[in-house]
């Protein structure tokens, strides 16, 4: 499988450049190409993951297929009907590349937690409490969550998101558009998450991203993927350990034990950190999306 690092290599120029994605402005649309570059403490890493931008994409258009009740910014992935001058670069564009509507996203994300992991836990350990969410005391790690919590952060453009109360996400979007944010990340992460479970894996956690076109609210960006979301698997979750994970966190695991300060530049990565990242990526695509995979079956071999 060939790697993409950016598509300048491939004679294009993007007009903004994100740590994987790179957008194309073509007016009301964008082209959003995701790249196998990968990212860890907001650092991109010198090295790629083969294939990540792909999987990433086609668990994405999986999932949107499960909530054809959810509004989303999709207009197609379907390389024969990439405009120019994508429509050039068909072989090397397919699978990690989406044409969608241009959408006025909200300056916060929305996050959905279902079990206690991460800055959650965290938190609850600091302070007992999860944003507003006062949780009761004894919870272990990674142990589910007596029910799903929506906890908003900021969308930093540098640094890092913070974890912010609901109130507060009313007060910068308003009271209206924030509930309705609440109540679209608690549905689809239900649905997802229920999804996953008959199947295997649970997720842990998710994020996601809404925006507004033509005054209604839309679903926007990755969902739920290795990237966006924690999976773990559901025969090795035992509450108080850490299960192992079919996401960026066996990336973070590894620069944990380095003496790395999380700045760039960042540190070589060993080849089998990579293959185990891309190994496990794909792996929870074909538990979750067999078909999808068959489908997409000359991208991903």
């Amino acid at each position: 499988m060939n790697a993409l690092r950016s598509t300048v290599d491939l004679g294009l120029s993007p007009d903004r450049t994100g740590k994987v994605r790179e957008i194309f402005d073509l007016g009301d649309q964008l082209f959003i190409v995701a790249t196998d570059r990968i990212s860890a403490y907001d650092v991109v890493m010198d090295q790629l993951v083969p294939g990540r931008g792909c999987m990433l994409t086609i668990m994405t258009l999986a999932w949107l297929k499960l909530f054809p009740d959810v509004p989303n910014h999709l207009v197609t992935a379907d390389p024969e009907q990439f405009p120019a001058p994508f429509a050039d670069h068909r072989d090397a564009l397919a699978g990690r590349s989406m044409l969608v509507r241009k959408a006025a996203a909200f300056p916060v994300e929305c996050i959905a937690r279902g079990y206690i992991t991460g800055s959650g836990w965290r938190s609850y350990q600091a302070e007992g409490h999860i944003c507003d969410h006062v949780l009761p005391q004894g919870l272990l790690k990674s142990q589910l969550l007596p029910e799903i919590l929506f906890t908003p952060s900021t969308k930093a453009e540098q640094g890092h998101d913070e974890n912010i109360s609901f109130e507060e996400a009313c007060v910068t979007i308003g009271e209206a558009d924030a509930s309705t944010l609440r109540d679209l990340t608690l549905k689809i992460y239900g649905t997802g998450a229920d999804y996953a479970a008959d199947r295997g894996v649970l997720i842990a956690d998710t994020k996601f991203e809404f925006g507004k076109i033509d005054g209604r609210i839309v679903l926007i960006d990755e969902v739920l993927t290795p990237d966006s979301s924690r999976f773990w698997p559901a025969a090795d979750h035992v509450p108080g350990e850490e299960p192992p994970s079919w996401d960026k966190q066996i990336l973070r695991n590894h620069l944990d034990t380095l003496d790395w300060d999380k700045t760039y530049p960042p540190p070589h990565l060993p080849d089998e950190v990579l293959e185990h990242t891309a190994r496990r990526y794909r792996e929870v695509l074909d538990i979750l999306f067999p078909e999808e995979v068959a489908r997409w079956q000359s991208v991903l071999s």
